[in-house]
C-alpha cells in the first residue's frame, strides 16, 4: 500500500484509478488509504450536477470541463450511473457521451455505479471524491443518475448544485416538484434550440418565488445549448459567481457541517450493520434465517430487535 501510496502522490493515474478500485470496493485497507488521504482534502471545489434523464447533463459537463481547462484547470469527473437490479452492472453511458474527455490527461473521468443505492449518488461516492481531491484535481465535477425528483443526495456533497433542466418534456411542473427544487443553486434549461423555453423559464420562475432560502441566495436560471456550447461562458460566470457569493457564508459552514455529520452516520451504518451481520450469522447462518423468514417461520422484526438486544453495541450503551 505505501508504494501504490507515493506513486498517488506522484500524480500517477493508475495508481489513482487502482486506489478509487480500492476504495469503491470497499477493500481490507480501504479505511487505512482514506485515512491518509483525508488530511490532503478540503480545498477543492466539487460542484453537483442533476437532473432528470436525457436533460443532456453529460454534453453540459463535456462543455464545462473544456471551459475549466481553457482556464489551466485539472478537474476530476465522478459520473453516477444505475445498477440492473439483476445483475448489478451498469451501462456507465455518461463516459461514453464525454470521449471527447477521455484523451487530456488534465481530466480524470471515474464513473461509477450505484450498486441499488436510491438519491441519485453510489454509497462510495463521497469517498471516491475525497480520493480524486486529494489527488490534487480542482474542480471535481459529480453528475448523478439521473432518475428525477429523489435525487437529493447531491446536495449534501457538493458545495454548488446544478438542476438540468429541458423544455418540451411533458409537464413542466410536474418535473420541477420540491425535492429537486430545492437543492438547485443554479438551474440550467438546457437544450434552448427547441420549442417552449419560454414557458420553462416561466415555471422555473414561478416555483423559485414561492421557495425562501435562508442564505440568501437567489438562484439563477441560465439558458444553454450545450451541443452548440451556447450559454457556457454565463454559466461559468455564474458558477464564479455563486462560489464567491458562498465563500465565507455562515450558512454554507453550517451546510458543510451537517453534510460531514451525514457521512459520518452513513459510515457508522455501513459499519456496524457489516460488523453486526457478522457477529451474529457466522458461517452462513444468515442463509438459514433468511429461508425461515421467506418460508414465514420467522419474521424479520422479531430477528432485528433480537440482533439488537444481544449486540455488544446495546451492551456498551448501558455501560
Amino acid at each position: 500500500m505505501d508504494t501504490l501510496l507515493q506513486d498517488f502522490f506522484k500524480g500517477d493515474t493508475r495508481a489513482l484509478s487502482r486506489v478509487i478500485t480500492r476504495v469503491e470496493n470497499r477493500s481490507g485497507d480501504s479505511l487505512e488509504i482514506l485515512r491518509e488521504l483525508f488530511p490532503h482534502t478540503g480545498r477543492s471545489q466539487i460542484i453537483g450536477v442533476t437532473g432528470s434523464p436525457g436533460s443532456g447533463k453529460s454534453t453540459l459537463v463535456d462543455r464545462l470541463a473544456m471551459a475549466f481547462r481553457k482556464k489551466d484547470k485539472t478537474l476530476g469527473i465522478v459520473a453516477v450511473d444505475p445498477s440492473s437490479p439483476f445483475t448489478g452492472g451498469a451501462i456507465l453511458g455518461d463516459r461514453i457521451r464525454m470521449q471527447t474527455l477521455g484523451v487530456d490527461p488534465g481530466v480524470y473521468i471515474r464513473s461509477m455505479a450505484t450498486r441499488g443505492h436510491l438519491g441519485g449518488l453510489a454509497t462510495a461516492t463521497a469517498d471516491v471524491v475525497t480520493v480524486i481531491e486529494a489527488a490534487g484535481k480542482d474542480p471535481i465535477i459529480v453528475v448523478t443518475v439521473g432518475v428525477g425528483q429523489d435525487e437529493i443526495d447531491i446536495v449534501k456533497l457538493a458545495e454548488i448544485s446544478i438542476v438540468v433542466l429541458v423544455p418540451g418534456m411533458g409537464d413542466d411542473i410536474q418535473a420541477l416538484k420540491a425535492g429537486i427544487m430545492e437543492i438547485g443553486d443554479i438551474f440550467v434549461i438546457n437544450k434552448c434550440d427547441r420549442p417552449g423555453v419560454e414557458k420553462m423559464e416561466r415555471a422555473v420562475q414561478t416555483m423559485l418565488s414561492l421557495a425562501h432560502r435562508p442564505d440568501g441566495w437567489q438562484p439563477p436560471i441560465v439558458k444553454t445549448t450545450a451541443t452548440k456550447g451556447d450559454g457556457i461562458d454565463e454559466l461559468m460566470e455564474t458558477i464564479d459567481r455563486c462560489r464567491s457569493f458562498f465563500q465565507n457564508s455562515a450558512s454554507r459552514v453550517q451546510k458543510k457541517q451537517e453534510a460531514e455529520r451525514q457521512r459520518l452516520i452513513a459510515l457508522l451504518e455501513e459499519r456496524l450493520v457489516t460488523t453486526a451481520v457478522q457477529q451474529v450469522f457466522p458461517n452462513g447462518e444468515l442463509n438459514r434465517v433468511v429461508a425461515e423468514i421467506a418460508e414465514r417461520r420467522k419474521d424479520p422484526y422479531s430477528v432485528v430487535d433480537q440482533i439488537v438486544r444481544n449486540s455488544r453495541f446495546q451492551k456498551l450503551s448501558h455501560s
